[in-house]
């Protein structure tokens, strides 16, 4: 499977949403086609180099389909696109085309079937309906209510302020529970750092 790239200084997750704005010739003719066809394109997180300009020298090899449900012209005029996160993506390989634009043969990863959310789970409900309060994530208009385990850990991902090399560890992860494990233990080293 064939699949633009879009490297970005964030991660982004299945079912979750993301404002971009548009102003490189190459993104906005992918954009195009994207609509056309009524396809995706790939958010791959910037490791090396900068978001703008020539192709950044290094991004994670795991990424997020994005899909774009909304776009509307700015009022400085770049166009403004809303996506949100559809399946998870390896990259095999690379092409840069003639515009620069990077195309990736992806394979998809499976995720491990939604499983309910359980008790032990509750606190991080919690947290997400925090989360949900703050103006920034209220905007996104995400829907912050957690369908299962795996809406959840996507979801707490996302939002919640670790690196990106930690976002990306979480992405690859197929199990639901061993996500929310890795996000209950990231938060406990945030927590750790705060109080020391």
């Amino acid at each position: 499977m064939s699949l633009p790239l879009f490297p970005l200084n964030t991660v982004l997750f299945p079912g979750c949403i993301l404002d971009l704005q548009i102003f490189e010739a190459r993104y906005l003719d992918m954009i195009g086609r994207c609509m056309k066809q009524g396809g995706g394109f790939g958010v791959v997180c910037i490791l090396d180099g900068e978001e703008v300009g020539i192709a950044p020298a290094g991004y994670a090899l795991v990424g997020c389909e994005a899909l774009i449900t909304d776009f509307k012209q700015q009022d400085n005029g770049l166009l403004g696109i809303r996506v949100q996160g559809g399946r998870r993506f390896h990259v095999l390989r690379t092409e840069i085309q003639r515009d620069q634009l990077t195309v990736a043969e992806v394979e998809w990863l499976e995720d491990d079937p939604e499983q309910p959310l359980q008790d032990e789970d509750a606190d991080l409900v919690a947290l997400l309906r925090a989360l949900a309060e703050h103006p920034m994530v209220e905007a996104l208009n995400m829907g912050t209510e957690a369908t299962g385990q795996q809406s959840l850990a996507n979801q707490l991902a996302y939002l919640l302020p670790f690196a990106e090399l930690d976002k990306i560890d979480l992405l690859q992860l197929d199990d639901p529970q061993q996500r929310l494990d890795a996000i209950q233990a990231l938060l406990d080293e945030l927590q750790g750092e705060l109080f020391a």
